[in-house]
């Protein structure tokens, strides 16, 4: 079933969230890119690729066991409950 991800997870992914936007930002700034929908639309997915990776290794360091997945149909069987 899903799970939700730690405290630390939360905390260091939006700490890295947001000081990698900055600096993705500022070497955009310094490479005379021009800002657009295109630079925004890059920044985030780059910012959130390293939010990610930021939150693995806390739940690596905090021992946290990755989730388990399951199918599809499991996840329906769950969240529909018991079947009278």
């Amino acid at each position: 079933m899903f799970e939700l991800p730690s405290l630390w997870n939360f905390i260091a992914s939006s700490l890295a969230f947001f000081i990698a936007a900055l600096y993705i930002g500022r070497y955009m700034d310094g490479r005379k890119i021009p800002e657009g929908r295109t630079r925004g639309i890059l920044i985030f997915a780059l910012a959130s690729a390293v939010s990610w990776g930021a939150g693995e290794v806390a739940d690596k360091m905090a021992g946290t066991p990755p989730a388990a997945h399951s199918d599809l149909s499991q996840m329906i069987k769950a969240i529909s409950g018991p079947q009278s």
